[in-house]
């Protein structure tokens, strides 16, 4: 036993942090830069093709400054007119060649970009649908949205105009310097002199850039996460008064946003213009040299204005590398919190020596607790011991206060978690290797806060089981006996119900879920509360059908209402995650103990209803 336990612990993870838990100022990393590039894998060929264009671009650039220097000290100089018109030609050649260049470097650029973010938020959605229930319950809502928005958003510019944009304003100061050194290696060797300066300048403001963009992003992950959950509790909002308390509360961290965004603005706009102002230093420090030599006959006038035209190649990228740099560390930002979420392992995940739950029509399955101890935290328990069985088709209720562990037994069952201690088993098989799919295959759940698709009502319904035909959705909503009550829709089944159902009344969705679930035909099934939402006259007419339905299907029952837990065939009393009491309805009801008062309770809440 004790070997089978420890190969099962096996598919636990370690939990990955909260957000709220990361390093903010993890220095940047070339691995981010090289995993991101290889996101162009897709599109190869075309990435290829934009390299080369860059490096031609970056090369073109500065060769129209050199043939401008060279029309000037020549043709101009010497009035040659059929030269001047020769290398005005030539000119417009370049030029005509250079932008049509720059046309399709920016067109595979933005095409390159589309791939990768496509790409992208597709392997985070992929990611986020393996997740067990436990990631959402930690992760909120518009931290997942954040990702795949604007952190996403923020590495497109990246790939597509921060790498490539910074390649040629490099490739055009790399050809600048090699022309300027064959012009005059002396003036030359002051422009060597010159880079330290700038980076040292460069890398002054590097790391405080790099904790402004990260804090900058990190508060808006914080303002898209509180816009989710305030839009999707707005009922609540509007119920409790909240509305002038939200929105301070939202202010604020629009203040804390704001306050991050000025001070990278304001470091930024100290870095360009200094970057700038140093470029302009060095021009005029050039042009002391550069006139003292052409005194002495060291230098041609032609040369110096050649190597000045080619030495404002060199200086004017600094200040747009200044800024594509700042760009870099949002978007490497942006890639270090998209990677943690693809990169981060589910809390546990089937093994792979699982397999499927064999499909057998017409019998439900066979359900056993074995001592199962369960906490959402492992620390902290909220099923202690729990053992029972359900044998096929039975229907087992359970009665309990709020926290009792009525759910948490619910999902396990429904293999949304895993026992921290025991065993569960599915016809004699323990959960664990037993494939999710194959068990959600051939379960229905119905819950009292059910979630509907925006679409139609077929198509809601059909969503258990898509290849069923109107005629077979037809048919088990006629089953439930609901099928006049959905076909008095406007559309009837062609209705739309909006988002989240919010066209529908609560009654009107749940007899929607119901259809659903019934539709699959499962031996599973589980209804947490699910009659709870529908008026006593709806019920009435649901009851004979579920009785009907439920028989040859184990069923799990989380109910307040009188009509289902009679007639159970295993009634489980919980309280505080243990069994207390166990039985069927009669039985429990003639022990006079912690049922029998709760049933008094129950009578009581029907009266008054």
């Amino acid at each position: 036993m004790k070997s089978a336990n420890a190969s099962r612990s096996l598919t636990l993870v370690q939990r990955p942090r909260d957000d709220e838990d990361e390093e903010q100022f993890k220095p940047l990393e070339w691995g981010l830069i090289r995993r991101l590039f290889g996101y162009t894998r897709a599109v190869a060929a075309k990435r290829n093709r934009l390299i080369a264009l860059t490096i031609v671009r970056s090369a073109q650039l500065p060769a129209l400054i050199w043939l401008s220097a060279v029309i000037i000290t020549g043709p101009i100089t010497h009035r040659d007119l059929a030269g001047i018109a020769l290398g005005v030609a030539g000119y417009a050649l370049l030029a005509l060649t250079t932008d049509g260049l720059f046309h399709f470097r920016q067109r595979y650029a933005l095409e390159i970009g589309e791939a990768v973010v496509n790409q992208i938020r597709s392997e985070i959605f992929a990611r986020v649908q393996r997740m067990p229930m436990s990631f959402f319950h930690r992760v909120k809502l518009g931290r997942i949205i954040s990702r795949v928005t604007s952190d996403v958003e923020s590495l497109r510019v990246g790939i597509q105009d921060v790498l490539f944009v910074t390649v040629i304003q490099f490739g055009q100061m790399v050809f600048a310097a090699a022309v300027m050194a064959q012009c005059d290696w002396v003036m030359f060797l002051v422009v060597v002199v010159m880079a330290p300066v700038l980076w040292l300048i460069n890398n002054r403001f590097r790391m405080q850039l790099s904790r402004l963009s990260r804090s900058a992003s990190e508060s808006f992950s914080r303002v898209t996460a509180t816009l989710a959950e305030s839009v999707s509790g707005m009922r609540v909002t509007q119920g409790f008064v909240r509305q002038e308390t939200n929105l301070g509360l939202f202010r604020s961290l629009l203040a804390d946003h704001s306050r991050y965004n000025i001070a990278l603005a304001r470091t930024s706009a100290i870095l360009t213009p200094l970057l700038e102002l140093n470029s302009q230093f060095f021009i005029a420090m050039l042009l002391m040299l550069g006139g003292w030599r052409v005194f002495h006959g060291d230098m041609s006038v032609g040369g110096l204005i050649t190597f000045f035209l080619l030495a404002n190649q060199f200086f004017s990228p600094i200040a747009t590398i200044g800024t594509q740099y700042n760009q870099a560390l949002i978007a490497m930002a942006g890639a270090e919190r998209v990677f943690r979420l693809i990169d981060v392992e589910p809390d546990w995940e089937d093994d792979p020596a699982a397999a499927p739950l064999p499909v057998v029509p017409g019998t439900g399955v066979r359900v056993e607790f074995r001592s199962v101890h369960f906490g959402y935290d492992p620390a902290r328990l909220v099923l202690h011991d729990v053992n029972f069985a359900a044998e096929p088709g039975q229907t087992v209720a359970l009665v309990g206060h709020t926290g009792s562990g009525k759910s948490s037994i619910i999902n396990l069952v429904a293999k949304f978690y895993l026992p921290t201690r025991g065993e569960l088993l599915i016809d004699g098989r323990e959960i664990r290797t037993i494939t999710s799919h194959s068990l959600h295959r051939q379960m229905g759940m119905v819950q009292q806060q059910n979630f509907l698709f925006s679409g139609t009502v077929l198509e809601n319904i059909r969503l258990s089981k898509p290849e069923a035909s109107d005629a077979e959705i037809r048919d088990a909503a006629r089953r439930l006996d609901c099928l006049d009550l959905l076909e008095a829709l406007p559309k009837g089944l062609l209705t739309e119900v909006g988002e989240r159902g919010a066209g529908l009344s609560v009654g009107q969705r749940q007899l929607i879920c119901f259809t659903r679930a019934l539709l699959a035909d499962p031996r599973l099934v589980i209804l947490d509360e699910a009659t709870s939402s529908i008026d006593a006259l709806t019920e009435a007419r649901l009851q004979k059908a579920l009785v009907e339905l439920l028989r040859g299907r184990t069923s799990f029952i989380v109910a307040h209402r009188l009509s289902t837990i009679r007639h159970a065939d295993l009634v489980l009393v919980l309280d505080q995650g243990c069994i207390i009491e166990r039985g069927t309805h009669a039985g429990l009801l003639a022990q006079q103990g912690h049922y029998a008062a709760l049933y008094e309770q129950f009578v009581q809440v029907d009266e008054r209803a």
